[in-house]
């Protein structure tokens, strides 16, 4: 009788099948469609909220409501093509030109001063001298926290004569009392309102950048016998650069969205327009006017002009950058 080998595995009369390994081409196959499968959940959501909305926006843009007769009864109004006369109509719109040029003003007043004070506290935070380092920065970062429409609520209401705490002690003291929400000062209020929610996050953004350059660098300047300013000046926002475009570009896009603090602000006074705003003169046209056709084409016009506007923007800082490394 034959003994089995020492070591070997014995067989219970149960026949199991050898394992096969899957092949290489199979397992090069699940690999490449594993990341399509991850990816489906946020393509999903994309189309569904973001490229089906813009696509329907379009698709109104380029129709009209026709009425016949006096509108009444089944079949009076229906949408039919309007080819670009809701564009035309769009860009030949003074309100809608005036209110481009407001928001322009708006923004010359606040993109300078937010990236100012944000480069202004991230450099003051980046120093070694600067004691309760994480306090500061907490403190100065919480407005971004507090919601837009809240944060227009509390400074309108501080805006106001007779609730206004500072124009209470200016009268106190019988000095004059501006009128913050009326004529030019309001670009300033409103511009404010935008300083004091911004600062934070365009300093984080900053900060975050000056916190990860190397420390050898510092330390040569500091070898080299440079000060605190010169190091800040010569070293840090140079090699920050790309920091401060990025913010720079979150800071175009979102003044020419403004819509929360006109719109938050315009129940307390009189001095704001409905149409204040590009995207109120959207939203006026289609919830106030019911003409949603117009407001697409508007609404596609100024996204758009952001496109654009963002585009040129960053070719230039990008042929800059070049040139630069070129050098």
């Amino acid at each position: 009788m034959t003994q089995p080998r020492q070591g070997a595995r014995r067989s219970y009369g149960v026949k199991t099948a050898p394992y096969a390994l899957p092949s290489p081409t199979t397992t090069l196959e699940r690999a490449r469609s594993a990341p399509y499968f991850f990816l489906l959940p946020a393509a999903l959501f994309f189309a569904l909220f973001f490229a089906l909305p813009i696509g329907y926006a379009v698709w109104l843009s380029f129709h009209k409501v026709e009425i016949k007769g006096l509108g009444l009864g089944k079949g009076a109004r229906h949408e039919v093509w309007a080819g670009l006369e809701n564009y035309t109509s769009a860009l030949t719109d003074s309100e809608f030109l005036h209110s481009a040029l407001r928001v322009l003003g708006y923004g010359a007043i606040v993109v300078p001063v937010m990236l100012g004070l944000a480069l202004f506290f991230a450099l003051l935070l980046d120093s070694e001298r600067v004691r309760a380092r994480s306090f500061a920065r907490l403190a100065i970062f919480l407005p971004y926290a507090v919601p837009g429409v809240i944060a227009a609520l509390l400074w309108g209401f501080l805006y106001l004569p007779d609730v206004s705490p500072f124009l209470y002690v200016l009268d106190a003291l019988g000095l004059p009392q501006p009128d913050l929400m009326d004529g030019g000062p309001l670009y300033l209020a409103m511009s404010n309102i935008a300083v004091w929610g911004g600062t934070g996050f365009n300093m984080i953004v900053i900060y975050t950048a000056l916190r990860s350059l190397p420390a050898e660098v510092y330390e040569a300047a500091r070898l080299d016998g440079c000060s605190e300013l010169q190091t800040a000046l010569r070293i840090k926002i140079p090699m920050v650069a790309p920091s401060l475009v990025l913010t720079f570009f979150f800071s175009i896009i979102a003044t020419l969205q403004v819509f929360n603090e006109p719109m938050t602000l315009k129940p307390l006074t009189n001095g704001i327009p409905s149409t204040w705003s590009p995207l109120m003169k959207v939203y006026n046209d289609a919830f106030t006017g019911g003409n949603i056709h117009a407001a697409s084409a508007t609404a596609v016009v100024l996204a758009l002009a952001t496109f654009a506007l963002s585009f040129a923007l960053l070719r230039a800082s990008n042929r800059r950058t070049a040139q630069g490394a070129s050098r």
